[in-house]
Formats: C-alpha cells, structure tokens, sequence
C-alpha cells in the first residue's frame, strides 16, 4: 500500500491560482495554438496531482509558480502551462494507452495517468528513473510503467499506443516512435536545436500518412541517446 502523502488545503488553493494561470496562458496564445481553452479533464488531472511532491526540496515555494524547474542531471519539470497543453493536444480517453519519452521528475506522468487507462514512461538517467519510479509508489498511480534505456527506439514490445509525448527536445521526429503510433492518433514533442518548435503529428486512420502542425515555440532540454542497442528495461 501507498504511503499517505502530505497533499493540505493550502497546496490545493495554490493549485486553482495555477490553474487560472494556466487559463490566461492558453487565451494568450489561442492564435498560435488554436485553442482557446483545454479539455476540463485536463485542468481537473492537473488539479489532482500534487506537483509539489515532484520537485526538489529546496524548490518547494516555487512549486505551484506556472514555470519550469530544474530536477537535477539536466533535467526539469516542465512548466504547468506547458505539460497541460501537451496533455490537451494527445486528445486522449479513459481507455487509452499512451507512450512517454523522458519520465523525468514524473509530474507529466502524473498528470497522464490521471486521464488515461494505462502510461508506459522511459527515462535514460537512472537516478531519476528510480526517483520517479519512489514517487508514483508513494502516490498509488498504479497503471504507470515506467523502463530505463534509450527513448528514440521507443516501447515496441508495448505498441501499438493512442498517444506519443516527448518531453525532450529532438533534432527530428524519431521514425520508430512514428511507426507505434496507433492509426488516427498523435504524437507531440519539440523538434529543434537552437530554436525549438512543438509539433503535433495525426497518422491517418486510412492512408497512414502523417500530418504535422507546428504548434508554438517552445525550449525544452536535449533529447538523450544511449549507444547501446538494449532495448528498456521495465521496472
């Protein structure tokens, strides 16, 4: 059983201010989105997960601050803004099955698994794979799993899946992560180097082709490779 996780009626309150901020985020940028507000289910999975607990300790006063913060080994959680338009661009179900590149400090998990049947999660640096791994048992999330390797080469012992999040920036969309996408629906992530872009990618149901929308700019950090050719190991 779960450890009870300290989750007060102040951490909630600071939770709605978020949550209204992110609201003026997406009015703010509707022109470039396309939206003008998210799937209520997304605010409400972001209302439920206590993005405190995925943070550092000495960060704790800047958890509910609609902004990025560093995890340690190069790697941040994401701004909430961010992470709820993601979430919201998948256009995911209760009954769905979503592939994560980059599990990092767990908070888009978190937020993922609020919305969908199951998550898988891959995450290259061992130390936050284990991290994350502690907090998603601490909080009773069950129906994510999480494995340590190269992101790129994707799950495919786990395909086909409803939905594809890269929660790191690539330099081209990877054609294996393409080719586990279930017909019909869509991966995102951030191409780019020196200027980033989030791109959503929709497989049609019946050509296959791929369609591709630029989003937004945005900066995340590199995508991580491994050399070696294991495939993850789940945890």
């Amino acid at each position: 059983m779960a450890e009870p996780v300290e989750d007060t009626e102040a951490h909630r309150e600071r939770r709605r201010a978020l949550i209204e901020e992110v609201e003026y985020d997406v009015r703010r940028t509707a022109r470039e989105t396309g939206r003008e507000d998210l799937n209520p289910r997304v605010l409400e999975a972001l209302m439920e997960v206590p993005r405190h607990l995925f943070v550092p300790d000495g960060l704790q006063s800047s958890a509910y601050l609609n902004i990025p913060l560093p995890v340690g080994h190069g790697a941040t959680i994401s701004q909430p803004y961010i992470v709820a338009l993601m979430t919201d661009l998948l256009e995911v179900d209760e009954n769905d099955r979503v592939l994560e590149i980059g599990t990092g400090s767990g908070y888009q998990s978190a937020v993922l698994s609020r919305l969908v049947k199951e998550v898988y999660s891959i995450e290259i640096v061992p130390e936050l794979y284990e991290h994350a791994r502690n907090i998603f048992h601490k909080l009773g999330y069950e129906n994510i799993h999480t494995a340590l390797g190269d992101g790129y080469r994707g799950w495919p012992e786990k395909a086909p899946f409803d939905g594809i999040i890269v929660t790191a920036a690539a330099p081209e969309i990877p054609p294996p992560l393409v080719e586990q996408l279930r017909p019909g629906r869509r991966l995102v992530i951030p191409v780019g180097t020196d200027f980033q872009r989030l791109i959503r990618v929709t497989r049609d149901p019946e050509n296959g082709r791929l369609v591709h929308e630029e989003i937004l700019p945005v900066a995340f950090v590199p995508f991580t490779r491994n050399t070696d050719e294991k495939a993850p190991e789940e945890g």
